[in-house]
């Protein structure tokens, strides 16, 4: 093993020390890996190249990792001895999927495959995850590993429902018994993460309507069906209809992405397309959306003498944190980088597919900061300029060790 995870001391707390600290060599060795993985973005369930050079570096560590059975994707145990009785196992997760956008940063780890772009940092969380297993990986062969660990390296997170569900499919959490994940957050600086106890992001579901008419003339449109109309009024009305048969403190929102329908300047169409996303806040109200928007779907498309054909497609519930976790996260990094070094955050509108590994296990999810410190650019994910300061590799995966040896030892900090 190249890395030497030797004693750290915990950071502006003045109690006690914490061993796992990330030696420079393989601080520098984790940004060309994440830059590797940022040149060469792989859409989700085709992670094959991201995947293989994960797998490949674990095994370098004398690791085992396993490839999940759909192909992309991987999990591997950290400190496990088969046969040897443990507690269930502390998991971290990750995800290796990129968007399917064009990188427009001038940068020299640019994306080198066309209308792809890890704009959503998940070559910072697999980097980070990678390096916490590395580390920890040198700690269990020294035997000062006090639990074992399992990390999840996962396909599809931007595809719903999610490829949380395929890992889970595949076992990925039989012996876990709590997990722990980050998300890249470009509001938070750098070395400081974002935390809160319960929902941190959004239920978010996809929707597709389809609208059918005769079509016909624009100089009679008495005796046809204005799809056009009927496509705005649904656009307009169902988010303002859903507004008046949901608790506002749910946030249920419908917003639309795309509408097309027309050709012509003078012909009614005979379809129209509508797409666009459902988020919810709530927890209960998302279990109730899909009937709530097919009802107002239904009767403005009624008002308008239009056919509609819905497709509801089902994606995540919220990431709800669990306290204790989200506790075990708190000290974490405050044993690392001192008690400035978490802040409190809100709960984003966001939908994220770590929430299906809640649906089973206890776990919470971190908002890793990657703002360079004093940088008041805006920028936000999912947008082809998104960048981090690269610090944010280091401390995720002291956070992750950290967390790992704390919940292990079941030190109070």
């Amino acid at each position: 093993m190249p890395c030497d995870a030797g004693t750290a001391t915990s950071q502006g707390t003045g109690e006690g020390v914490l061993a796992g600290a990330l030696p420079p060599g393989l601080r520098d060795e984790l940004i060309a890996f994440r830059r590797d993985l940022h040149m060469h973005p792989e859409l989700g369930n085709r992670e094959f190249r991201t995947t293989a050079a994960v797998k490949a570096r674990l095994q370098r560590a004398g690791l085992s990792p396993r490839t999940l059975s759909t192909g992309t994707g991987l999990f591997c145990d950290i400190g496990r001895e088969p046969g040897v009785p443990a507690r269930p196992m502390l998991a971290i997760r990750a995800d290796l999927d990129a968007l399917p956008i064009p990188d427009t940063k001038t940068v020299p780890y640019r994306s080198t495959v066309p209308r792809m772009a890890h704009a959503c940092g998940h070559d910072v969380h697999t980097t980070a995850a990678l390096g916490a297993g590395l580390v920890l990986a040198d700690l269990a062969e020294q035997g000062r590993l006090p639990n074992p660990v399992r990390l999840i390296f996962q396909p599809a997170e931007e595809v719903l429902p999610g490829g949380a569900l395929d890992a889970i499919e595949c076992g990925a959490l039989e012996g876990v018994g709590k997990i722990i994940a980050v998300h890249c957050d470009p509001k938070v600086e750098v070395g400081r993460i974002g935390l809160r106890v319960g929902p941190i992001t959004s239920a978010c579901d996809r929707l597709e309507v389809t609208l059918a008419g005769p079509g016909g003339h624009t100089a009679r449109p008495h005796f046809t069906t204005d799809l056009v109309t009927a496509a705005a009024r649904i656009a307009i009305d169902v988010p303002a209809v859903l507004a008046r048969r949901v608790d506002a403190r749910s946030g249920l929102s419908l917003t639309w992405g795309r509408m097309e329908t027309g050709h012509a300047p003078n012909v009614i169409p005979q379809h129209a397309e509508l797409s666009g996303t459902v988020r919810c806040l709530d927890l209960h109200a998302w279990r109730d959306a899909p009937d709530l928007v097919h009802a107002a779907i239904d009767e403005v498309a009624a008002l308008h003498r239009a056919k509609s054909e819905i497709n509801y497609v089902r994606g995540v519930p919220p990431v709800v944190n669990d306290a204790d976790i989200a506790d075990l996260l708190r000290r974490a990094m405050t044993s690392r980088r001192g008690p400035d070094s978490v802040e409190d955050t809100e709960q984003s509108l966001g939908g994220e597919d770590f929430s299906w590994y809640l649906e089973r296990v206890p776990g919470a999810m971190a908002r890793l900061g990657v703002r360079p410190v004093g940088d008041t650019t805006r920028r936000d994910l999912h947008c082809g300029d998104f960048d981090v300061d690269e610090g944010s590799i280091t401390a995720g995966v002291e956070l992750f060790t950290a967390a790992a040896l704390l919940d292990g030892h079941r030190v109070q900090l």
